[in-house]
């Protein structure tokens, strides 16, 4: 899918492939340095190896149940967004996604196009029905954005997340039915 984001430049949102593993692991390393709202860490990023984004990717790829979108400007990778559905029988009617987009990047349009892709993928996806995933509660950009989407809190954990500096945050649990 091509876009335009307000600075002019195009954006081109497009399935991941085993060759994008450098670049997409570089894009993720710089994220983890900007922001502490993923899961990963800077240094748990540095010990990630290109062989095992080939792995992540083709866990993608290899499986329709599953998606992984890049999102590319310039032709460099800014941002990302996963779905992945349950193996568990009880469960493949879920889907649990991530979301990550890097800080020079950010309030540009990026994450609600990426948004809109897995909402359309959803709707066409045989099985899920719905999609789930916890966000850290101060994270509340994000949670905006989930909320213009329909996703609604279903719960939180508290204290979830222990963060390097020692704090601690909520997470917060969102839900939306897809069909």
């Amino acid at each position: 899918m091509q876009h335009y984001l307000p600075n002019g430049q195009e954006l081109v949102i497009r399935p991941a492939t085993t060759e994008d593993a450098p670049a997409l692991l570089a894009c993720f390393r710089q994220m983890t340095k900007e922001t502490d709202f993923l899961l990963y860490t800077a240094v748990e990023a540095q010990a990630m190896t290109v062989e095992s984004e080939q792995a992540f990717i083709r866990s993608f790829g290899d499986n329709s149940r599953h998606l992984l979108l890049l999102a590319e400007t310039g032709g460099e990778i800014v941002g990302s967004v996963t779905v992945r559905q349950s193996s568990f029988y009880k469960q493949r009617h879920l889907g649990e996604f991530g979301i990550a987009i890097k800080h020079a990047y950010w309030n540009m349009g990026i994450g609600r196009r990426l948004m809109t892709a897995v909402m359309r993928w959803a709707a066409h996806h045989p099985e899920i029905t719905v999609l789930y995933f916890s966000v850290m509660a101060t994270n509340e950009r994000a949670i905006q954005l989930y909320r213009n989407f329909g996703f609604t809190e279903h719960g939180r954990q508290p204290r979830g997340i222990y963060q390097p500096d020692g704090t601690y945050a909520d997470l917060v649990l969102m839900t939306r039915y897809v069909k």
